[in-house]
Formats: C-alpha cells, sequence, structure tokens
C-alpha cells in the first residue's frame, strides 16, 4: 500500500480507472477529507491543501481537528478468549492492555 503523510495525517494512493486520475481520503479521522490528482505532483498538492484547509477551517470555527488515530479502538473477541487473556495477564501481574499492546508489538516486528 502507498500512502502519503503530511503534518500527522495519512492518506492512500489510489488508482480510479474510471476517472484516469489519482484519489486519496484522509485515513484515522471522523472528517472526511477526500482528494484527487492527474499525477503525484498534483495528488501531493491536492493533499497538502486540503489538509491546510481542514486545519484552517477547524480553527475558524473553534473546533479541535481530529487527531488520526486516537490510540483506542474496540477488539472483539470471543469470550473465552477474553477470560484466558484476562487470567493469564493477571498471572503475569500485567494488564489485559499491556498484553494487548505486547502481542500488537511483536506482530509489527514479525
Amino acid at each position: 500500500m502507498n500512502t502519503m503523510e503530511y503534518k500527522n495525517y495519512h492518506t492512500r494512493v489510489d488508482y480510479s480507472a474510471e476517472d484516469d486520475c489519482l484519489v486519496g481520503e484522509v485515513m484515522g479521522i471522523n472528517d472526511l477529507i477526500v482528494f484527487h490528482g492527474k499525477s503525484v505532483d498534483e495528488f501531493e498538492k491536492a493533499f497538502h491543501e486540503c489538509v491546510d484547509s481542514y486545519l484552517d477551517l477547524c480553527k475558524r470555527h473553534d473546533k479541535t481537528p481530529d487527531k488520526e488515530f486516537s490510540g483506542q479502538f474496540n477488539l472483539r473477541v470471543p469470550p473465552e478468549l477474553h477470560r484466558e487473556l484476562a487470567i493469564a495477564a493477571e498471572k503475569r501481574g500485567d494488564s489485559l492492555n499491556a498484553v494487548v499492546v505486547e502481542a500488537c508489538t511483536q506482530f509489527l516486528t514479525a
């Protein structure tokens, strides 16, 4: 997956065959920010302009801009797995959250 970053916001670069252009959406926020460009340079410029416009609009309306990825997410697991993880974490002297963070970190480094 190809991504770009600007001011701590990210977008994935997708191609629309129907429109013959690159399309993007700012990822990880509740507000919808979409843009496009015919070339990589045009796409990147549109991405930057959209993020800047979004931040300016938030400032003018005294709104806190959405931050990308708050660090919180809901995790759905089978109840038995939840129980086993909670017990194992308790036995280790850790929180369930610490166990999940450890597992996620190991996943990313695998």
